[in-house]
């Protein structure tokens, strides 16, 4: 199974039909627990079981149920995706083992969608959100934040203490496994994007360092060209980053459209196989990001599914 998908939201709901939660700065995540043991599934359907040893205690809060949430890595009590990105593309036990010391995530639950055997997914979310209230989790790495009847007071709240934004739902939504629904409207504060690399530039003073990336949308007709990022890339993100794409020289771009000069001149071009999360301040008459910002890599992620989630 995939997990529901929120559409963006143009303006906040108002009314008893909506709930509103906090939109979190993570991984989505669905939690399987059954016969004692746990098994994650990433957005994309990717076993993550092993990356965040934290959250096997799951197993024991419940005999049986499936449960939808976000992976946060918490700091100063505000979730950061450069943090979260250090441990989502980790496989081995014994180095996920020790970063869930030194790097520990939380799993914030907002859903369940099976419960002792009973599918739950075609009754409403108010509903399953009284069934998910009365399992009662809570635990160290794992909690059932609150939801909100006011969205625009959540709004301001969010943005004032530096969270991502706001989720609302509507109470009578079923669960729609796999699909995006405008039952559910997502309004972050800086919109993000999932993109994937299709060339680096060196920095100006230090050729063997990562100074900013070329990136791009996959669309049905080739990767359309976004622009140029390079805010956010620095320490350990830069280094992983680099890491993941020198191996991946390529002899030409990969853009289906033309790439101006002066973002081209010096561009190391790679094969389009890196995702990434960017935030930005929409886009540009020409179809660039404005103001783009590195946020971390997505191991969860590949072009392909970038491609199947467009539009």
């Amino acid at each position: 199974m995939r997990p529901m998908l929120a559409s963006q939201g143009t303006a906040i709901p108002a009314g008893p039909s909506w709930v509103h939660e906090v939109k979190w700065d993570g991984m989505r995540v669905l939690a399987d627990v059954h016969e004692g043991q746990l098994q994650l599934t990433s957005r994309t359907g990717k076993d993550v079981t092993a990356t965040f040893p934290e959250l096997a205690g799951l197993a024991l809060e419940t005999e049986d149920a499936l449960l939808d949430g976000e992976v946060v890595a918490l700091e100063g009590g505000v979730p950061s995706f450069t943090a979260l990105a250090e441990r989502m593309h980790v496989q081995d036990r014994r180095r996920a083992a020790a970063l869930a010391v030194v790097r520990p995530v939380t799993f914030m639950v907002f859903d369940i969608l099976r419960l002792y055997g009973v599918d739950l997914t075609s009754r409403t979310l108010s509903e399953r959100r009284a069934t998910l209230e009365r399992v009662g989790l809570e635990g160290a790495h794992w909690r059932v934040p609150p939801v909100y009847d006011d969205g625009r007071l959540l709004q301001e709240a969010t943005r004032e203490n530096g969270l991502e934004g706001v989720v609302s739902k509507r109470l009578s939504s079923k669960y729609h496994a796999g699909r995006r629904s405008s039952d559910w409207l997502k309004f972050p504060h800086r919109a993000t994007d999932s993109v994937v690399v299709g060339g680096w530039r060196p920095e100006t003073t230090n050729a063997t360092r990562l100074g900013a990336v070329l990136v791009g949308r996959p669309t049905s007709t080739g990767l359309r060209y976004l622009g140029r990022v390079g805010s956010g890339l620095t320490g350990r993100a830069a280094v992983q980053l680099l890491d993941r794409l020198g191996s991946m020289g390529s002899d030409a771009s990969p853009f289906a459209d033309e790439v101006p000069r002066i973002d081209a001149d010096g561009t190391r071009w790679v094969r389009p196989e890196v995702v990434v999360d960017v935030t930005a301040l929409g886009a540009t008459h020409g179809g660039r990001l404005r103001q783009p910002a590195y946020k971390g890599l997505r191991a969860d992620l590949t072009p392909t599914d970038l491609l199947e989630t467009e539009g």
